[in-house]
């Protein structure tokens, strides 16, 4: 039986760089695309990890901004994937948009070239809010690049939302949440804005002209957000992820059960089952070291069975099916139950969170790990 298993390409240019975001990108470099390409392609020709028992059935194109590139350049990347691997149990093949930078034309090329499902970085229909966030589209391309994706075929679409914004009030984010589910998109991710070190949001707050909400109003938020999505047939799957039935991210699903993975771009994360690696987060450096034969990667581990079944409660815990009961020593599992009074449930052998217990999900996952 093989391992179900994906690939992710980072694509790391962005037309400006959003405030709050941690992932590698840059602006302004969009002339260096064409090397860039010839780069990753030379990438997947040298990569060395055996996937011989791996069946591959999702590939995620991520940023960045993908949708800046446009068809030809994704196809010879594609045409380099199917060169090196067997990707004839690929069920699903998505890429990221950001609204205004994703022409319906290009849309329709993708589409062609086999990708199933787009995922749109909406953030939020108020304009205000867009500012603060440093979004340069406006609310009219995010319903424009929606009916968009809808013409070029797309029937399986995510749209990506962020709440308990500073400035953000809960009138706001309910009118956003329903509009964007009046529309019926396949799926949704909704994330509530979280500060990380060395964006400029964390030096707005750190220099106090930016004040984020408190944690007692984002959870109260992540509560009522939940409540709004079963009632409208999008239960969650994860703790931040919701969908229609059948409409789950297989592709992230790899990474919350702890599935292999392949990775290509700088600052990509790759996972064979054992071990974990990245590559250079910086573009110059990246292409530099193919350039020279040398590999991107900058970090590797190698993981003990202990970190391993550590990271299958971790990141179990934060999906709706939960854990394995076996993957928790009773004596933990018994003091736990006694710490969180009404977070946790197993049930059927599993151990799920309850909807006030995700509210606690790291703090608990840590109490349950070896």
């Amino acid at each position: 039986m093989k391992t179900p298993a994906g690939i992710y390409i980072h694509i790391p240019f962005c037309a400006i760089k959003c405030m709050y975001c941690d992932f590698y990108s840059i602006a302004e470099k969009e002339d260096a695309i064409p090397r860039f390409v010839k780069t990753i392609v030379s990438e997947i020709e040298q990569c060395n990890v055996d996937t011989t028992n791996w069946n591959i059935n999702t590939i995620f194109i991520g940023g960045g901004t993908p949708s800046l590139l446009d068809s030809e350049h994704i196809e010879i990347i594609l045409k380099a994937l199917q060169t090196k691997y067997d990707l004839s149990q690929l069920s699903e093949f998505t890429i990221e948009a950001n609204p205004g930078e994703a022409p319906k034309n290009r849309l329709i090329d993708f589409r062609s070239l086999g990708i199933n499902r787009l995922s749109i970085g909406v953030q939020s229909l108020e304009p205000d809010i867009l500012r603060f966030l440093t979004r340069i589209h406006t609310v009219e391309q995010v319903f424009e690049t929606f009916e968009n994706a809808r013409s070029a075929r797309f029937d399986n679409v995510n749209c990506d939302l962020i709440y308990s914004i500073p400035g953000q009030s809960w009138d706001i984010w309910n009118r956003d949440l329903n509009k964007i589910l009046d529309l019926g998109p396949e799926h949704i991710s909704a994330y509530t804005l979280t500060l990380e070190k060395g964006t400029n949001l964390f030096k707005l707050v750190k220099g106090k002209q930016v004040k984020m909400p408190n944690d007692d109003k984002t959870s109260k938020w992540f509560l009522k957000t939940h409540e709004i999505f079963d009632s409208r047939g999008y239960p969650s799957y994860e703790i931040s992820n919701f969908s229609l039935r059948g409409f789950e991210c297989l592709h992230n699903l790899h990474y919350w059960k702890i599935y292999p993975y392949l990775a290509f771009g700088p600052s990509a994360h790759g996972f064979d089952g054992k071990n974990r690696w990245s590559n250079i987060r910086h573009l110059d450096g990246y292409m530099d070291k193919i350039e020279s034969n040398k590999s991107p990667i900058t970090f590797r581990e190698s993981l003990t069975e202990n970190q391993i079944q550590n990271e299958k409660i971790g990141f179990g815990l934060r999906m709706a099916k939960g854990i394995n009961e076996k993957l928790v020593d009773k004596d933990i599992l018994k003091k736990a139950i006694q710490k969180w009074p009404n977070c946790i449930h197993v049930q059927n052998h599993f151990i799920q969170l309850t909807q006030n217990g995700l509210v606690f999900a790291d703090a608990i996952s840590v109490d349950l790990m070896l």
